[in-house]
């Protein structure tokens, strides 16, 4: 019998990505990466590498043979001259292999070893913060903080707080929604007083608020999010964001919306905090904005799903 090392070392390879991508869905943070409607084809694919493993394992260990295989070779004057140009494994290890093998093995190395970072304000500076918002609206046209002053009138917030009850609460499952149901919610946004941006219906509620801000105005608006501030905001300004998510966290978007109350100096970014607040309109760089004069505010914990992710309209 004869040991294939390379071979052995493309099985590890294939086993491993089989363990990693088993180990984010049993955590859960998978979707950290890409979106939930996914989920299946990522499974799909720790299945499919699993296989791809024990076919790779037959070729660890051969059978030495004596003579060449004819339908490989060819005798040409007591030489044998191989016709056939792939690896089987038993070349020598050359740099160019060397390369190939840790191109490979990168992903993996960094995904066991270091934590997945969850996007964060320094991000959404780097992707464009405000003028990404702004151009948004021109295509679409608790706790305490080291001062005490982190919590504001937080039993008056608790009181204020509204659930909306027509969310189908399937809807946060599957990610996707009929083309009545979502002619239905929109409708009921549209006649309510009160507008609770759910992680279900938040890119929704958003787009339908930014094609036509005076529609809204004067809206009670419910929101959790984190904070971003930009050069140039004024002190009781900031903007509560969150992360879009379409596909993976490569397209991931900011979206959000610029807030205003006395107590925005003191709240460092990267800080989650729900607010309760009335939407207005503002001017910021020539472009209207919608702007939420928060009323009631409390800081929270990091959500285990930070991310937000696009409704699929089914057509039936």
């Amino acid at each position: 019998m004869k040991f294939h090392f390379q071979q052995a070392v493309r099985a590890l390879i294939l086993l491993t990505f089989t363990i990693f991508i088993f180990k984010l869905h049993f955590t859960g943070e998978m979707t950290k990466f890409i979106n939930p409607k996914y989920l299946g084809l990522s499974q799909s694919a720790s299945v499919i590498f699993l296989i791809l493993f024990f076919v790779q394992t037959t070729r660890i260990w051969t059978i030495k043979e004596s003579i060449h295989s004819h339908s490989h070779c060819e005798h040409n004057h007591q030489n044998h001259t191989c016709e056939h140009h792939h690896d089987h494994g038993d070349t020598p290890f050359t740099i160019k292999k060397l390369i190939s093998y840790s191109i490979i093995i990168f992903p993996l190395l960094t995904g066991f070893l270091l934590p997945a970072k969850i996007l964060d304000a320094s991000i959404a500076d780097k992707k464009g913060g405000m003028t990404i918002l702004t151009n948004q609206k021109q295509t679409n046209n608790g706790g305490s903080s080291e001062n005490g002053n982190l919590v504001k009138n937080e039993n008056q917030y608790e009181e204020n707080h509204v659930i909306d009850e027509n969310i189908n609460p399937n809807i946060m499952e599957q990610n996707s929604i009929s083309e009545e149901e979502y002619d239905q919610l929109t409708q009921r946004l549209s006649a309510s007083s009160n507008i609770v941006m759910n992680d279900a219906m938040f890119s929704t509620y958003y787009d339908e608020i930014k094609v036509d801000i005076q529609k809204f105005k004067g809206k009670r608006i419910v929101l959790k999010g984190f904070v971003y501030k930009e050069n140039g905001f004024n002190k009781n300004q900031l903007v509560i964001s969150r992360f879009l998510i379409t596909h993976c966290v490569a397209d991931a978007s900011i979206i959000g919306f610029l807030s205003e109350f006395p107590e925005a100096s003191t709240v460092k970014e990267d800080t989650w905090i729900e607010a309760n607040g009335v939407l207005d309109i503002a001017t910021y760089n020539g472009t209207e904005l919608p702007i939420i004069k928060i009323t009631d505010w409390i800081q929270i914990s990091e959500p285990k799903e930070p991310y937000l992710y696009p409704l699929s309209i089914k057509i039936m």
